[in-house]
């Protein structure tokens, strides 16, 4: 059996290379223009759209793959960007659980849109480039073909034109015309199907990737927009404490008559003179109506204007209502002066961070 197979390996290997020699001569017959080459213009502009829809389609999943790449890097940078504010914050500041949790939600939003173009580009690219392969091997057996079905041609031609008619070798040379013409032309008939309907679906893949890249930007954009929102009105919350901490009275000494006295002139004679330091002001009390935040004192309505002098001051308007709040240290109070942070402020902020003195004599207790 093993000398069997030796023999059939090798009368194959033999026949390969003889039909090899066939091919190299008619083509060189071509060539030379001794030999006339079957043309098939229609099949040859099919060929050329195919070789371009390869160009552009290995193109687009080159550029596909270079844009995930970005992605990817640029996921990488947010997590360091993310981590790097996570290890700075201090646990004590404004929204330090809300900071982490953004840093983990846009770690997972990254994951997800480079894992969605995976699945919904890449992976589609990916299948509709691996048709190619196997069209190009055909595209190239029919070319040969091709060459074996003229070099059949001449040589059942030249037979026949042969002076001395030998019958047998016509018989033979019309039969490998005929096999030969079979299987060209079976494959060329699949191709000529095939082609063209290749050649219109690139219109859906580009149509199905750019729209899922589309979509899935649109989505991540969208989703992130959301959390640097979050982020960035954290950051104006810690900016506004900060701010709060800073201007904290600690120069109440330094509320001067003269001051009080440019507030007053601005406001009206009829409204009552900021105290001095030592003078005791004389206030209306009443009682105060529904519960207050924690730490207010009780709250006041103002009666004047008032216009701040300083920083840690309150502009005030007739009318306002003010939550009095304690001095952290009671000995930096000057007489007539208390601290306090507006109504307006705390219903829409729910902080009493936005606090500031101002003369109690300008107001009337609730």
């Amino acid at each position: 059996m093993a000398e069997v197979g030796k023999g059939v390996n090798a009368g194959k290997l033999a026949s390969n290379v003889q039909k090899r020699i066939t091919r190299a001569q008619e083509k060189v017959l071509q060539k030379l223009g001794k030999a006339d080459e079957t043309k098939d213009t229609a099949f040859e502009e099919e060929v050329a759209k195919f070789n371009k829809q390869l160009a552009d389609g290995t193109k687009l999943q080159k550029d596909l793959k270079a844009y995930m790449a970005a992605v990817k890097t640029m996921h990488e940078c947010s997590k360091r960007l993310q981590d790097c504010l996570a290890e700075m914050y201090d646990p004590e500041w404004f929204g330090k659980e809300e900071v982490d949790s953004i840093a983990e939600d846009t770690d997972l939003l990254w994951q997800d849109f480079h894992q969605n173009l995976v699945d919904n580009a890449l992976i589609s690219m990916d299948t509709y480039l691996a048709q190619f392969p196997d069209i190009r091997a055909r595209i190239a057996k029919r070319e040969r073909k091709l060459v074996d079905f003229d070099s059949a041609r001449h040589h059942f031609a030249s037979i026949q034109k042969s002076k001395k008619k030998d019958e047998a070798k016509i018989a033979k040379a019309e039969e490998e015309l005929g096999r030969a013409q079979k299987v060209f032309e079976e494959i060329n008939y699949d191709l000529q199907e095939e082609l063209p309907t290749l050649w219109d679906s690139r219109v859906g893949i580009y149509v199905n990737t750019f729209q899922s890249v589309a979509g899935l930007e649109e989505k991540f954009h969208r989703d992130m927009g959301k959390l640097n929102q979050n982020l960035s009105d954290i950051m104006t919350k810690l900016d506004e404490q900060r701010l709060a901490k800073k201007s904290v009275p600690t120069a109440s000494t330094g509320k001067s008559e003269e001051a009080a006295n440019h507030n007053l002139s601005e406001s009206g004679s009829d409204a009552p003179k900021s105290p001095a330091k030592n003078e005791v002001p004389t206030v209306t009390n009443g009682s105060s109506d529904g519960e207050l935040p924690p730490s207010v004192l009780y709250k006041v309505k103002v009666l004047h204007d008032y216009g701040a002098t300083d920083s840690d001051e309150l502009d005030l308007k007739a009318g306002d209502i003010v939550y009095v709040l304690p001095f952290a240290n009671p000995d930096e109070q000057d007489e007539g002066w208390v601290m306090g942070v507006k109504e307006s402020h705390w219903l829409q902020n729910k902080n009493l961070l936005a606090k500031g003195v101002f003369p109690e004599n300008f107001t009337q207790k609730l």
